[in-house]
């Protein structure tokens, strides 16, 4: 089942990767949860989904309690006439203003689908600064969307917006962890890490493997993602399996300059 939304680093094409690494368990935790597609494509009972992007969380929270009333309003915005660069930016200023949110967890979808390459990026006051994306015909995601609403009516799905260190230490023994934070960069100039305004920092990667050894040792199943560098290889020297693989970016507009990135994924417990 593919994510309703557009995010960088989605893991929808790399699941036949990730998904064989995940035991069963009766509870999956995700802190950094993004565009959910891992959550998506399994079958726990229970769900602890968790990011720091407080719009992305509010927005899982409209669509779990309007549901089936939200894709109807939602797709309201999807017409030729906001389809231009006056109404996305009046749209886009209303976004970071609006205190109500149900409005803002729709014009997210809205900015999600019309921005430059569907980018969630902000500035350091917290206030979503993409561009206009100039596509033809943004896509509605209605299907994706609707199979969104009918996996946590059928699953026990708590969503929260905290730091990933609060939700890894509600991880009990027998629960299943994955990680997919903010990755390091492979160079200093493609350190893309602003999901959330708050950024991601070499400190934070250092912090997330010291918590993952240590929970793993109480019974706690954990697998993280990140790009293969040799950062990650040393932090995660202590991991009881790494997989390494290449994957294809689909950050550039330009489907030429979408390069392959070395990926690592490391088990711990």
């Amino acid at each position: 089942m593919k994510p309703f939304l557009k995010w960088a680093g989605n893991k929808y094409k790399i699941l036949d990767k990730i998904l064989p690494l995940l035991p069963k368990g009766d509870r999956l935790i995700e802190p950094f949860v993004g565009a959910g597609a891992v959550f998506l494509n399994t079958d726990y009972k229970e769900y602890i989904l968790a990011d720091s992007n407080e719009d992305l969380i509010n927005l899982y929270i409209v669509i779990s309690k309007h549901k089936y009333d939200f894709i109807d309003f939602t797709k309201t915005l999807f017409t030729q006439e906001n389809n231009t660069p006056e109404m996305y930016y009046k749209l886009r200023d209303e976004f970071n203003n609006t205190k109500d949110g149900y409005l803002k967890a729709a014009l997210f979808i809205y900015l999600n689908r019309h921005a430059y390459n569907g980018l969630c990026r902000y500035n350091k006051q917290g206030k979503f600064n993409t561009p206009f994306g100039k596509y033809r015909k943004p896509y509605f995601p209605e299907k994706e969307l609707i199979g969104f609403i009918e996996k946590i009516n059928k699953s026990k799905t708590t969503f929260l917006c905290q730091d990933f260190e609060k939700t890894m230490m509600m991880a009990q023994k027998g629960d299943v962890v994955y990680c997919d934070p903010p990755y390091v960069p492979l160079s200093e100039t493609a350190n893309f890490t602003d999901y959330s305004s708050g950024g991601f920092t070499q400190k934070d990667q250092i912090r997330l493997v010291s918590i993952s050894e240590s929970i793993s040792k109480k019974g706690v199943f954990v697998l993280i993602s990140n790009h293969n560098t040799t950062f990650t290889q040393h932090y995660y020297k202590n991991a009881s399996k790494i997989i390494t693989f290449d994957v294809r970016r689909s950050i550039s507009c330009n489907g030429k300059n979408r390069s392959k990135a070395p990926e690592i994924l490391a088990v711990f417990g």
